[in-house]
């Protein structure tokens, strides 16, 4: 009965994870672009403090959605709750200046548990994407005060399934295994423009603003691969492959320019620009490329590991085009281009049967790097990122569960332009509970 009460209590944490996500204040001038920035996988320690390396990682104590093949280790009886939590700490660098800004944010949930002996399944819910900006511009001349502003985010539901195709990955043979994810993505994203004009004449310049809210409601879908293999001498070989299928997603905007009065603090909308007739509701289009990853392993016995994952795809996340003549926000700088990912890990295994707590504490640590995040016509080059994580996975109740603390450095974008450095600080509780068992005695 207790277990089903804390089932229950985290089932009701999950409902609420799309609220807490959209409370995130940092400003990310980035943003603005597509459907915002994301952070995958590095918002999971289990990831992040290896240096995002994930592809041909699996464990019987965590979740790891980015090869859904990797839910084939979930052991028999055995049900896994894996929640993170982060907080990032972000500088951003003009060349006329730079401000600091901090948040946090429930990062993700997720369940693992047997369907039987071969069919394991997994869900949860977890961030795809950010939007969170806010900038002013006054020109002078002009006396005419400029905001651009937005806020929203893109959340994902994943339902997996994977299966034991050949042996087990608990064991010492060789062992395959494939899965896939069905995944759901929904949130909104709010983007504004508005002209503040600063002198006395309402005659001739008259307050306006440009609104426009872009709904996410689709479902994409993620393949995976792992392989297995002994070695002489207690090393073992592991791969993954990752594929996301191409998919073109319609996504529904709702947009109006129109100009305003103040008085006393409250605005009153004089005349409408857009749409002049009909409705102010169009349907735009989101596309994900072809994306291919592949993940390699090296481990010997229970005392090291060494992780490589490289991925590729057509442009990063997903494309966005407004399928409206009219240009509600002018043309954009975001251009889309080729997109890979390079990622070095390196993991000091703890011994599970120490007996001294520290000898059995796991360290991690790795540096990845990403070349065409995004590539902006303003500065004709692309935003490419480097970083670096390291952490620690503390064993509780025997070692079956885990606490993971991360540490994480990214930095992307240009100093002669607009430089983000972010440091995040991510804990995960990863509980393995032993279910499903029929005991024998009371």
């Amino acid at each position: 009965m207790k277990k089903i009460q804390f089932f229950i209590c985290l089932s009701l944490l999950l409902a609420l994870l799309p609220a807490a996500r959209g409370q995130n204040g940092i400003n990310m001038p980035y943003s603005q672009f597509g459907v915002g920035l994301s952070n995958r996988p590095y918002n999971m320690p289990f990831a992040s403090m290896a240096g995002g390396t994930a592809i041909a990682a699996w464990g019987n104590n965590f979740i790891n959605p980015f090869n859904p093949a990797s839910y084939a280790a979930v052991q028999r009886n055995s049900f896994v709750f894996d929640m993170g939590m982060l907080v990032d700490m972000n500088r951003i660098s003009t060349p006329t200046g730079s401000f600091f800004d901090a948040d946090a944010n429930i990062g993700y949930l997720a369940f693992a548990f047997p369907l039987c002996k071969w069919w394991k399944t997994s869900f949860g819910l977890m961030p795809y994407s950010d939007v969170n900006y806010e900038a002013v511009v006054m020109d002078e001349a002009d006396a005419v005060k400029t905001r651009y502003e937005g806020t929203g985010a893109v959340n994902q539901f994943f339902w997996g399934h994977a299966f034991n195709i050949i042996g087990s990955p608990q064991t010492d043979k060789p062992a395959l295994m494939a899965g896939f994810n069905i995944n759901y993505l929904m949130g909104s994203v709010v983007r504004g423009i508005t002209y503040d004009f600063q002198g006395d004449d309402s005659t001739y310049c008259i307050d306006s603003r440009r609104e426009k809210t872009t709904r996410v409601s689709n479902f994409t879908f993620d393949l995976g691969l792992q392989y297995g293999q002994p070695l002489k001498k207690g090393y073992r070989l592991a791969a993954g492959v990752v594929c996301k299928t191409p998919h073109a997603m319609q996504v529904r905007d709702v947009a109006s320019v129109y100009t305003f009065v103040s008085h006393s603090g409250t605005e009153y909308m004089r005349d409408t620009i857009f749409p002049t007739s009909g409705s102010n509701e169009y349907r735009s289009t989101l596309a994900q490329p072809l994306a291919l990853g592949v993940g390699l392993s090296l481990q010997r016995d229970n005392h090291w590991r060494l992780n490589l994952d490289m991925e590729w795809a057509e442009w990063h996340g997903l494309k966005y085009t407004e399928n409206l003549d009219y240009n509600i926000f002018g043309q954009s700088a975001l251009q889309y281009d080729s997109y890979s990912r390079y990622a070095l890990g390196a993991q000091w295994l703890g011994d599970k049967g120490a007996s001294k707590y520290f000898r059995r504490i796991s360290f991690s640590t790795g540096v990845h790097y990403e070349q065409g995040m995004m590539y902006l016509s303003i500065d004709d080059k692309p935003v490419n990122q480097a970083g670096i994580g390291c952490g620690a996975s503390l064993p509780m109740r025997k070692g079956r569960s885990a606490l993971n603390i991360a540490l994480g450095y990214n930095r992307y974008g240009s100093s002669d332009l607009l430089a983000n450095s972010c440091f995040t600080v991510s804990l995960s509780i990863a509980s393995c509970e032993s279910w499903f068992v029929k005991r024998k005695y009371d």
